[in-house]
Protein backbone atom coordinates (compact mmCIF):
# COMPACT_ATOMS: atom_id res chain seq x y z
CA UNK A 1 0.00 0.00 0.00
CA UNK A 2 0.93 3.40 -0.80
CA UNK A 3 3.08 5.31 2.12
CA UNK A 4 1.68 8.07 4.03
CA UNK A 5 1.48 11.44 2.24
CA UNK A 6 1.96 9.69 -1.19
CA UNK A 7 -1.62 8.78 -1.87
CA UNK A 8 -2.24 6.80 -4.81
CA UNK A 9 -4.41 8.89 -7.54
CA UNK A 10 -8.48 7.45 -7.51
CA UNK A 11 -9.15 4.37 -9.41
CA UNK A 12 -11.99 6.24 -11.11
CA UNK A 13 -10.38 9.45 -11.82
CA UNK A 14 -7.87 7.59 -13.63
CA UNK A 15 -10.02 5.15 -15.78
CA UNK A 16 -12.11 8.33 -16.14
CA UNK A 17 -9.27 10.29 -17.86
CA UNK A 18 -8.16 7.35 -19.79
CA UNK A 19 -11.40 6.78 -20.64
CA UNK A 20 -11.68 10.22 -22.58
CA UNK A 21 -8.08 10.02 -23.91
CA UNK A 22 -9.07 6.72 -25.79
CA UNK A 23 -12.40 7.20 -26.79
CA UNK A 24 -13.69 4.10 -24.93
CA UNK A 25 -13.85 2.54 -21.45
CA UNK A 26 -10.65 1.65 -19.54
CA UNK A 27 -10.54 -0.48 -16.28
CA UNK A 28 -7.28 -0.48 -13.88
CA UNK A 29 -6.93 -3.64 -13.23
CA UNK A 30 -3.96 -3.57 -10.73
CA UNK A 31 -1.08 -1.04 -9.76
CA UNK A 32 2.61 -1.66 -8.62
CA UNK A 33 4.25 0.61 -5.98
CA UNK A 34 7.28 2.37 -7.42
CA UNK A 35 8.47 3.03 -4.09
CA UNK A 36 10.16 5.44 -2.39
CA UNK A 37 8.86 7.51 -5.22
CA UNK A 38 5.46 9.10 -5.93
CA UNK A 39 5.36 6.41 -9.20
CA UNK A 40 3.21 3.52 -10.02
CA UNK A 41 3.35 1.29 -12.79
CA UNK A 42 -0.69 0.64 -13.53
CA UNK A 43 -2.34 -2.20 -15.41
CA UNK A 44 -4.67 -1.69 -17.57
CA UNK A 45 -7.92 -3.44 -19.68
CA UNK A 46 -9.55 -1.86 -22.08
CA UNK A 47 -9.58 -2.11 -26.23
CA UNK A 48 -7.59 1.38 -27.27
CA UNK A 49 -5.93 1.26 -24.15
CA UNK A 50 -1.96 0.35 -23.52
CA UNK A 51 -1.62 -3.00 -21.20
CA UNK A 52 0.08 -0.28 -18.98
CA UNK A 53 1.18 3.12 -18.07
CA UNK A 54 2.94 5.00 -15.52
CA UNK A 55 1.35 7.06 -13.42
CA UNK A 56 2.98 10.18 -11.49
CA UNK A 57 1.59 12.29 -8.75
CA UNK A 58 2.24 14.94 -6.03
CA UNK A 59 1.87 13.94 -2.79
CA UNK A 60 0.40 15.35 -0.23
CA UNK A 61 1.73 16.63 3.37
CA UNK A 62 3.85 19.33 4.59
CA UNK A 63 6.86 18.90 2.78
CA UNK A 64 6.42 22.03 0.40
CA UNK A 65 9.73 20.62 -1.58
CA UNK A 66 7.90 17.26 -2.10
CA UNK A 67 4.79 18.71 -2.58
CA UNK A 68 4.61 21.62 -4.81
CA UNK A 69 2.23 21.84 -7.79
CA UNK A 70 4.54 23.65 -9.86
CA UNK A 71 6.96 20.12 -9.98
CA UNK A 72 4.10 18.52 -12.09
CA UNK A 73 3.35 21.15 -14.35
CA UNK A 74 7.22 21.50 -14.95
CA UNK A 75 7.54 17.91 -16.03
CA UNK A 76 4.22 18.00 -17.85
CA UNK A 77 5.47 21.21 -19.84
CA UNK A 78 8.67 19.66 -20.29
CA UNK A 79 7.80 16.51 -21.53
CA UNK A 80 5.38 17.54 -23.99
CA UNK A 81 7.98 20.25 -25.17
CA UNK A 82 10.42 17.05 -25.86
CA UNK A 83 8.04 15.15 -27.68
CA UNK A 84 5.63 17.49 -29.47
CA UNK A 85 8.02 20.52 -30.30
CA UNK A 86 11.54 19.05 -30.55
CA UNK A 87 10.62 15.67 -31.36
CA UNK A 88 14.18 14.33 -29.51
CA UNK A 89 12.70 11.06 -28.87
CA UNK A 90 14.75 10.45 -25.27
CA UNK A 91 11.42 10.93 -23.20
CA UNK A 92 8.35 9.28 -21.85
CA UNK A 93 5.61 10.17 -23.82
CA UNK A 94 2.51 11.95 -21.72
CA UNK A 95 -0.84 10.00 -22.33
CA UNK A 96 -2.71 12.08 -20.41
CA UNK A 97 -2.73 15.15 -17.65
CA UNK A 98 -5.08 16.21 -14.82
CA UNK A 99 -3.26 18.86 -13.46
CA UNK A 100 -6.37 19.60 -11.06
CA UNK A 101 -6.28 16.20 -9.54
CA UNK A 102 -2.21 16.69 -9.64
CA UNK A 103 -1.09 13.61 -11.37
CA UNK A 104 0.35 12.72 -14.97
CA UNK A 105 0.28 9.28 -16.59
CA UNK A 106 2.85 8.79 -18.93
CA UNK A 107 4.38 5.67 -21.46
CA UNK A 108 5.60 2.93 -19.47
CA UNK A 109 9.49 2.45 -20.51
CA UNK A 110 9.41 -1.11 -19.46
CA UNK A 111 11.72 -3.35 -19.88
CA UNK A 112 14.07 -0.22 -19.59
CA UNK A 113 16.10 -0.36 -16.10
CA UNK A 114 17.58 2.92 -14.17
CA UNK A 115 21.45 2.47 -15.07
CA UNK A 116 22.18 3.24 -11.46
CA UNK A 117 21.10 -0.07 -10.61
CA UNK A 118 23.04 -1.96 -13.65
CA UNK A 119 25.84 0.42 -12.09
CA UNK A 120 25.11 -0.94 -8.10
CA UNK A 121 24.45 -4.74 -9.42
CA UNK A 122 27.82 -5.46 -11.72
CA UNK A 123 29.72 -2.14 -11.35
CA UNK A 124 30.77 -0.06 -14.26
CA UNK A 125 32.99 -2.23 -16.40
CA UNK A 126 29.88 -4.23 -17.26
CA UNK A 127 28.08 -1.41 -18.46
CA UNK A 128 30.09 0.36 -20.84
CA UNK A 129 27.72 0.82 -23.44
CA UNK A 130 25.31 2.01 -21.04
CA UNK A 131 27.24 4.68 -19.87
CA UNK A 132 27.85 5.82 -23.20
CA UNK A 133 24.33 5.79 -23.82
CA UNK A 134 24.43 8.19 -20.54
CA UNK A 135 26.61 10.25 -22.10
CA UNK A 136 25.23 11.00 -25.47
CA UNK A 137 21.55 11.19 -24.26
CA UNK A 138 23.14 14.22 -21.67
CA UNK A 139 24.30 16.19 -24.96
CA UNK A 140 21.81 15.16 -27.29
CA UNK A 141 19.42 16.85 -24.92
CA UNK A 142 20.96 20.00 -24.77
CA UNK A 143 22.08 20.10 -28.74
CA UNK A 144 18.14 19.00 -29.44
CA UNK A 145 17.03 22.31 -27.30
CA UNK A 146 19.44 25.24 -27.72
CA UNK A 147 17.72 28.14 -28.79
CA UNK A 148 14.11 26.70 -27.85
CA UNK A 149 13.87 28.47 -24.87
CA UNK A 150 11.21 30.72 -25.91
CA UNK A 151 9.12 28.15 -27.12
CA UNK A 152 9.62 25.84 -23.80
CA UNK A 153 8.98 28.86 -21.73
CA UNK A 154 5.13 29.80 -23.60
CA UNK A 155 4.37 26.27 -23.11
CA UNK A 156 5.16 26.16 -19.54
CA UNK A 157 3.52 29.87 -18.89
CA UNK A 158 0.40 28.38 -19.62
CA UNK A 159 0.45 26.22 -16.99
CA UNK A 160 1.10 28.98 -14.28
CA UNK A 161 4.00 31.31 -13.31
CA UNK A 162 7.56 30.27 -14.06
CA UNK A 163 10.97 32.47 -13.71
CA UNK A 164 12.97 31.54 -16.52
CA UNK A 165 16.06 33.50 -14.59
CA UNK A 166 16.11 31.82 -11.67
CA UNK A 167 15.93 28.20 -13.63
CA UNK A 168 19.50 29.36 -15.40
CA UNK A 169 20.81 30.19 -11.98
CA UNK A 170 19.47 26.82 -10.68
CA UNK A 171 17.81 26.14 -7.57
CA UNK A 172 20.85 25.08 -5.21
CA UNK A 173 22.64 28.20 -6.18
CA UNK A 174 21.73 29.71 -3.05
CA UNK A 175 23.86 26.67 -1.16
CA UNK A 176 27.37 28.60 -2.53
CA UNK A 177 27.39 31.11 -0.69
CA UNK A 178 26.93 28.56 2.36
CA UNK A 179 29.91 26.73 1.43
CA UNK A 180 31.85 29.68 0.55
CA UNK A 181 31.53 30.23 4.77
CA UNK A 182 32.22 26.96 5.40
CA UNK A 183 35.53 27.29 3.54
CA UNK A 184 36.19 30.33 5.62
CA UNK A 185 35.84 28.52 9.05
CA UNK A 186 38.06 25.89 7.61
CA UNK A 187 40.52 28.06 6.92
CA UNK A 188 40.54 28.63 3.32
CA UNK A 189 39.09 32.33 2.79
CA UNK A 190 37.85 32.99 -0.50
CA UNK A 191 40.15 36.20 -1.56
CA UNK A 192 42.07 38.20 -4.20
CA UNK A 193 42.50 36.33 -7.65
CA UNK A 194 40.09 32.95 -6.48
CA UNK A 195 37.88 35.55 -5.76
CA UNK A 196 37.36 37.23 -9.32
CA UNK A 197 37.60 33.49 -11.17
CA UNK A 198 34.68 32.63 -9.01
CA UNK A 199 32.64 36.10 -10.37
CA UNK A 200 33.72 34.73 -13.50
CA UNK A 201 32.18 31.14 -12.79
CA UNK A 202 28.73 33.03 -11.96
CA UNK A 203 28.72 35.13 -15.30
CA UNK A 204 29.23 31.76 -17.22
CA UNK A 205 26.81 29.78 -15.64
CA UNK A 206 23.95 32.72 -14.97
CA UNK A 207 24.65 33.91 -19.11
CA UNK A 208 25.24 30.90 -21.36
CA UNK A 209 24.88 32.09 -24.28
CA UNK A 210 24.46 29.83 -26.98
CA UNK A 211 24.75 27.15 -24.46
CA UNK A 212 21.32 27.65 -22.75
CA UNK A 213 19.75 24.28 -23.04
CA UNK A 214 17.14 22.42 -21.44
CA UNK A 215 17.81 20.36 -18.34
CA UNK A 216 15.86 18.13 -16.10
CA UNK A 217 17.77 19.24 -13.43
CA UNK A 218 18.72 15.89 -11.97
CA UNK A 219 21.79 14.36 -14.65
CA UNK A 220 22.41 11.44 -12.64
CA UNK A 221 22.68 7.56 -13.35
CA UNK A 222 18.95 7.13 -11.90
CA UNK A 223 17.15 9.43 -14.61
CA UNK A 224 18.05 7.26 -17.65
CA UNK A 225 16.38 3.75 -18.44
CA UNK A 226 18.42 1.75 -20.57
CA UNK A 227 16.75 -1.12 -22.43
CA UNK A 228 18.37 -4.80 -21.42
CA UNK A 229 18.82 -5.64 -24.78
CA UNK A 230 19.31 -2.55 -26.71
CA UNK A 231 22.02 -0.28 -24.21
CA UNK A 232 21.82 2.59 -26.81
CA UNK A 233 18.12 2.85 -26.84
CA UNK A 234 18.00 5.16 -23.62
CA UNK A 235 15.43 7.53 -22.22
CA UNK A 236 15.53 10.11 -19.74
CA UNK A 237 13.30 10.38 -16.71
CA UNK A 238 12.31 12.97 -13.90
CA UNK A 239 11.77 16.56 -15.17
CA UNK A 240 10.05 17.76 -12.14
CA UNK A 241 12.89 20.20 -12.09
CA UNK A 242 13.67 21.36 -15.92
CA UNK A 243 14.33 24.30 -17.01
CA UNK A 244 16.78 26.06 -19.22
CA UNK A 245 20.16 26.64 -18.13
CA UNK A 246 23.84 26.28 -18.97
CA UNK A 247 24.08 22.85 -21.04
CA UNK A 248 27.80 22.15 -19.70
CA UNK A 249 26.32 21.49 -16.02
CA UNK A 250 24.10 18.53 -17.46
CA UNK A 251 27.97 17.33 -18.09
CA UNK A 252 28.91 17.90 -14.41
CA UNK A 253 28.03 13.86 -13.54
CA UNK A 254 30.20 12.68 -16.01
CA UNK A 255 33.63 14.29 -13.98
CA UNK A 256 31.79 15.16 -10.56
CA UNK A 257 30.40 12.15 -8.01
CA UNK A 258 26.83 12.82 -7.69
CA UNK A 259 24.55 12.06 -4.30
CA UNK A 260 25.33 8.66 -5.31
CA UNK A 261 28.78 7.91 -5.78
CA UNK A 262 32.27 7.76 -4.40
CA UNK A 263 33.97 8.15 -7.63
CA UNK A 264 32.85 8.55 -11.40
CA UNK A 265 36.04 7.57 -13.09
CA UNK A 266 38.21 9.49 -15.83
CA UNK A 267 35.77 10.48 -18.63
CA UNK A 268 38.20 11.19 -20.94
CA UNK A 269 40.26 7.79 -20.82
CA UNK A 270 36.82 5.99 -21.37
CA UNK A 271 35.49 8.03 -23.63
CA UNK A 272 32.55 9.42 -22.19
CA UNK A 273 33.82 12.59 -22.70
CA UNK A 274 33.93 12.01 -26.19
CA UNK A 275 30.47 10.63 -26.22
CA UNK A 276 28.94 13.63 -24.93
CA UNK A 277 31.04 16.65 -26.53
CA UNK A 278 30.26 14.98 -30.35
CA UNK A 279 26.73 14.96 -29.46
CA UNK A 280 26.88 18.26 -27.75
CA UNK A 281 28.39 19.61 -30.74
CA UNK A 282 25.65 18.42 -33.57
CA UNK A 283 23.85 21.41 -31.48
CA UNK A 284 26.08 24.24 -30.11
CA UNK A 285 28.81 24.35 -32.67
CA UNK A 286 30.86 26.51 -29.89
CA UNK A 287 31.46 23.61 -27.63
CA UNK A 288 34.14 22.61 -30.55
CA UNK A 289 35.89 25.64 -28.99
CA UNK A 290 38.61 23.91 -26.76
CA UNK A 291 38.83 27.16 -24.57
CA UNK A 292 35.60 28.19 -24.17
CA UNK A 293 33.80 24.59 -23.46
CA UNK A 294 37.30 24.11 -20.62
CA UNK A 295 36.21 27.07 -18.90
CA UNK A 296 32.15 26.13 -19.02
CA UNK A 297 32.77 22.57 -17.93
CA UNK A 298 35.41 23.96 -15.12
CA UNK A 299 32.72 26.60 -14.04
CA UNK A 300 30.12 23.69 -13.66
CA UNK A 301 31.93 20.82 -11.89
CA UNK A 302 33.30 23.96 -9.20
CA UNK A 303 29.64 25.07 -8.69
CA UNK A 304 28.56 21.68 -7.93
CA UNK A 305 31.60 21.13 -5.88
CA UNK A 306 30.28 24.59 -3.70
CA UNK A 307 26.84 23.14 -3.85
CA UNK A 308 28.05 19.91 -1.98
CA UNK A 309 30.74 21.93 0.71
CA UNK A 310 27.58 23.41 2.04
CA UNK A 311 26.81 19.75 3.43
CA UNK A 312 30.13 20.41 5.97
CA UNK A 313 28.50 21.10 8.70
CA UNK A 314 26.42 18.38 8.62
CA UNK A 315 29.13 15.86 7.97
CA UNK A 316 30.90 17.22 10.73
CA UNK A 317 28.74 16.05 13.22
CA UNK A 318 29.01 12.61 11.86
CA UNK A 319 30.85 9.62 13.18
CA UNK A 320 34.51 8.35 11.36
CA UNK A 321 34.01 6.08 8.90
CA UNK A 322 31.05 7.82 7.68
CA UNK A 323 31.12 7.79 3.98
CA UNK A 324 30.00 10.79 3.07
CA UNK A 325 32.98 12.40 4.19
CA UNK A 326 35.70 10.93 1.87
CA UNK A 327 32.61 11.47 -1.15
CA UNK A 328 32.66 15.19 -0.24
CA UNK A 329 36.46 15.13 -0.10
CA UNK A 330 36.64 13.09 -3.90
CA UNK A 331 33.68 15.68 -5.30
CA UNK A 332 35.84 18.25 -4.28
CA UNK A 333 39.35 16.99 -5.75
CA UNK A 334 37.43 15.98 -8.76
CA UNK A 335 35.96 19.51 -9.76
CA UNK A 336 39.29 20.99 -9.24
CA UNK A 337 40.83 18.39 -11.51
CA UNK A 338 38.51 18.58 -14.03
CA UNK A 339 39.59 22.36 -14.15
CA UNK A 340 43.42 21.55 -14.20
CA UNK A 341 42.68 19.43 -17.19
CA UNK A 342 40.61 22.02 -19.33
CA UNK A 343 43.96 24.58 -18.00
CA UNK A 344 40.79 27.05 -16.30
CA UNK A 345 40.48 28.75 -13.44
CA UNK A 346 43.71 28.13 -12.20
CA UNK A 347 43.67 30.20 -8.55
CA UNK A 348 39.98 28.48 -7.94
CA UNK A 349 41.15 25.28 -8.54
CA UNK A 350 44.15 25.90 -5.95
CA UNK A 351 41.47 26.86 -3.32
CA UNK A 352 39.56 24.12 -3.50
CA UNK A 353 42.26 21.77 -3.44
CA UNK A 354 43.47 23.94 -0.26
CA UNK A 355 39.84 23.07 1.12
CA UNK A 356 39.84 18.97 0.46
CA UNK A 357 43.32 19.22 2.20
CA UNK A 358 42.38 20.75 5.36
CA UNK A 359 38.75 18.06 5.15
CA UNK A 360 41.54 15.16 5.17
CA UNK A 361 43.47 16.75 8.67
CA UNK A 362 40.15 17.15 9.57
CA UNK A 363 38.26 13.52 8.88
CA UNK A 364 41.73 11.54 9.24
CA UNK A 365 39.35 8.65 8.68
CA UNK A 366 38.52 10.07 4.84
CA UNK A 367 41.87 10.48 4.29
CA UNK A 368 42.25 8.38 1.12
CA UNK A 369 43.44 7.80 -2.25
CA UNK A 370 40.36 8.51 -4.31
CA UNK A 371 42.85 7.96 -7.35
CA UNK A 372 43.11 4.12 -6.79
CA UNK A 373 40.98 1.86 -9.24
CA UNK A 374 41.38 -0.85 -6.83
CA UNK A 375 39.97 0.82 -4.17
CA UNK A 376 37.87 3.27 -6.03
CA UNK A 377 36.82 2.01 -9.10
CA UNK A 378 34.48 3.87 -11.58
CA UNK A 379 30.74 4.22 -9.81
CA UNK A 380 31.27 3.09 -6.39
CA UNK A 381 28.56 3.83 -4.55
CA UNK A 382 28.47 5.69 -1.32
CA UNK A 383 26.84 3.54 0.75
Amino acid sequence: MPASGATFPAAVALQNLLADRYSSPVTVVDRELLEPWAVARVRLRGTAAPRSVVVKWIRTGRDRNRTAAWRLRTELAALQFLSEDVEVGLTPRVIAADTAARFLVLEDLAPRIALDHLLRRDGAAAHGEGLAAFARARGELSAATAGRAPLYYARRARLGPVDPAADTAGRLAPLRDTAIRHAAELGAPLDGRAEHELTAVLDELHHPGPFLALSNGDSEANNILLHPCRPADARLIDFEYAGYTHALTDAVCLYVPGPAWMTVGEPTATGLADHYRHALVRGIPEAEDDRRYGHGLAAACTSWALIRLQRFAVLDTRSPGDPSRPQLIATLEAAARTAAIHNALPHLTTWTHRIAALLRRRWPDADQDFTDPARFPPYRARS
